[in-house]
């Protein structure tokens, strides 16, 4: 979770990684359903799959004083966005559910009740027998550290996937993941050169069947594919995705064919959502009143 604002052409066409030549123009075009979208800042969008309701970050246009809000479709629209469930003080972004529904990941200072985003860490809110959430659990170290941990995702190959500025990696913020071998007791590895620069990586996004990584980077949002002894060499997203470097928050829909993403648009509206529809007509981010959007 984080920004940088540069300033290039507005869309032109994009043909998906591993395309071939001829293959049809991918689709950006905004989302911005009723009852959510504002003139402040939207990102991390997440859907729960148990009741349906969106998940997501809404901060000042300044990109500021990050929470967690949570709407659910009332037929024609979303409703007034409120606090998720589990929301503590401080500084809270982006949240992310576990395929069944039962676990939810967000980064909170909660632990300190700070805004300073170096008391970031990953927690873990899983879900009770009777639909309710229980209290967040913090992870332990070394999944959190002295430093910043953002946009923690799980990954079919069974490694949570995050970024961080802790030391020992390869330049300023890195991806890394983390595993847990027996209860309680986790280990943690730099994702490797293929990901990480000099520069900053902040936020991985496995796909649903963990053959992609989005990569949100110094420059906006890159693609690693997986070779068979681990992740390749990263390649940036093409030109309809990445208009200005703001892009951020990506989400795959549970299919792997839609990717949803938040860009900073200036004033006088500030971040607002993106679909791009990789392949096919997938109706995706999930209707309400109409807000689906197809290519």
């Amino acid at each position: 979770m984080r920004m940088t604002l540069r300033w290039f052409a507005w869309f032109a066409a994009c043909v998906p990684l591993g395309a071939a030549a001829d293959a049809p123009v991918a689709s950006v075009q905004p989302w911005t359903p009723m009852g959510v979208s504002s003139e402040l800042f939207e990102s991390h969008p997440a859907f729960d799959p148990k009741t349906g309701e969106l998940y997501f970050v809404r901060s000042s246009k300044s990109f500021s004083g990050w929470r967690i809000l949570h709407s659910h479709c009332e037929g024609a629209r979303w409703s007034e966005p409120t606090d998720a469930p589990f929301a503590g003080p401080g500084t809270e972004a982006d949240p992310w559910f576990t395929p069944d529904g039962r676990s939810v990941y967000f980064i909170s200072t909660r632990a300190t009740g700070s805004l300073k985003s170096k008391d970031l860490d990953i927690w873990r809110a899983d879900r009770a027998a009777d639909g309710h959430w229980n209290a967040p659990v913090r992870l332990p170290a070394p999944v959190n550290s002295d430093q910043a941990e953002w946009f923690p995702r799980l990954g079919t190959d069974g490694w949570l996937y995050f970024g961080s500025n802790r030391p020992g990696g390869f330049g300023k913020n890195d991806i890394w993941r983390a595993r847990e071998t027996t209860p309680g007791q986790w280990v943690v590895e730099n994702a490797g050169p293929a990901i990480n620069t000099a520069g900053d990586e902040y936020e991985p996004l496995p796909s649903p069947d963990g053959k992609r990584l989005i990569v949100e980077a110094d420059g906006g949002l890159y693609q690693s594919l997986r070779g068979p002894k681990g992740w390749l060499p990263r390649t940036k997203l093409g030109p309809a995705i990445n208009v200005n470097g703001s892009e951020i928050g990506a989400l795959f829909s549970p299919s792997g064919k839609t990717l949803l993403f938040a860009r900073d648009t200036g004033e006088p509206k500030s971040g607002e959502f993106f679909v791009w529809h990789i392949e096919g007509n997938e109706s995706w981010p999930p209707s309400c009143g109409g807000t689906s959007v197809k290519p």
